[in-house]
């Protein structure tokens, strides 16, 4: 079973890294669907709706996983296609490399217009105030926590549950986005999301911040600034996912991180990150790389994992 599972995890990567995310019928986005359709039903001001909401989505996604581990365990090979499969699905690696370049070129190519209609797509800061090291420092930051949410962690829950475990967190860190955010409408019927995001990513993200004070020197970092930044800075952070991974990423490409950050539903001052110089275009480039990095590092990690797992 082990076998089959790494296996699966390994031709996942493969395929995202080959072919990026499903152009059609992308099972992100039909649960997606199917959860603003079931919150219109069962919203309500109030921490038991969102709680709820939430074991409904995540629990049917669990038990949807569970069915096809359990048919697909009869056979390695049929074990490894459907952990492939579900892999590919939830994994989000290319895309986040591929929105992480355009940002770099454009900030490089001083179209700081453009790099405002893009940073959407990587995060949910309002860019419109935002000059060119602004956007520079906010998409390193949504690098560095995607690398986390996007790539090692379903890796890592796949490691250990197999198909359950890459769908339910995939479920879960989705409902973090949709609801998971202090809003109005969301602070108290999202909570449940954010908080069974937190306690999901709270091993997968210190997973990230090792692999990333490893891969600081393969794209020209500092392995020791990482982990020294890290160590100290991560706990300061709101978060208590984002900051490891945040945190390791500043010190790795030596670069200050954090401060006043504008969102649709209010400002947060996010702790200093690092003590290095401002984030520009090259350093986005750097964090893309490193991200690579650290995806690859999470891949040979979790199948080495996934075969000893019983």
């Amino acid at each position: 079973m082990g076998a089959g599972r790494a296996l699966g995890l390994l031709l996942g990567v493969a395929a995202d890294a080959v072919f990026g995310d499903p152009r059609r019928f992308h099972p992100v986005a039909a649960f997606g669907s199917t959860a603003s359709a079931l919150e219109k039903r069962m919203h309500a001001d109030s921490e038991a709706a969102g709680v709820a909401y939430t074991a409904v989505l995540v629990g049917g996604t669990v038990a949807a996983g569970v069915a096809v581990e359990r048919l697909a365990r009869r056979h390695w090979l049929a074990q490894t296609l459907t952990t492939g499969l579900a892999t590919w699905a939830v994994l989000g690696g290319r895309s986040l490399a591929a929105e992480g370049t355009s940002m770099g070129h454009e900030l490089s190519e001083g179209d700081v217009e453009a790099a405002r209609s893009r940073l959407p797509n990587l995060c949910g800061r309002d860019a419109s105030r935002l000059d060119t090291s602004g956007l520079a420092r906010a998409t390193v930051e949504s690098v560095a926590e995607n690398t986390s949410d996007a790539v090692v962690a379903p890796l890592f829950w796949g490691a250990v549950f197999g198909v359950p475990g890459l769908l339910g967190y995939r479920a879960s860190n989705t409902l973090d986005a949709m609801v998971g955010h202090k809003s109005p409408r969301y602070l108290r019927f999202g909570w449940a999301s954010a908080r069974l995001d937190d306690l999901l990513n709270l091993l997968p993200s210190r997973l990230a911040a090792v692999l990333t004070v490893g891969g600081a020197p393969v794209v020209g970092g500092s392995a020791s600034q990482a982990l020294e930044t890290w160590r100290r800075d991560a706990s300061a952070h709101p978060s208590p996912n984002a900051g490891q991974v945040e945190a390791a990423f500043a010190g790795a490409l030596e670069i200050r991180l954090g401060g006043r950050t504008v969102y649709a539903h209010g400002v947060e001052e996010r702790p200093v990150l690092g003590h290095g110089r401002n984030p520009d275009s090259g350093h986005v480039t750097r964090a893309v790389e490193l991200s690579r990095v650290v995806g690859f590092g999470a891949a040979l990690v979790s199948a080495f994992v996934a075969v000893f797992r019983k």
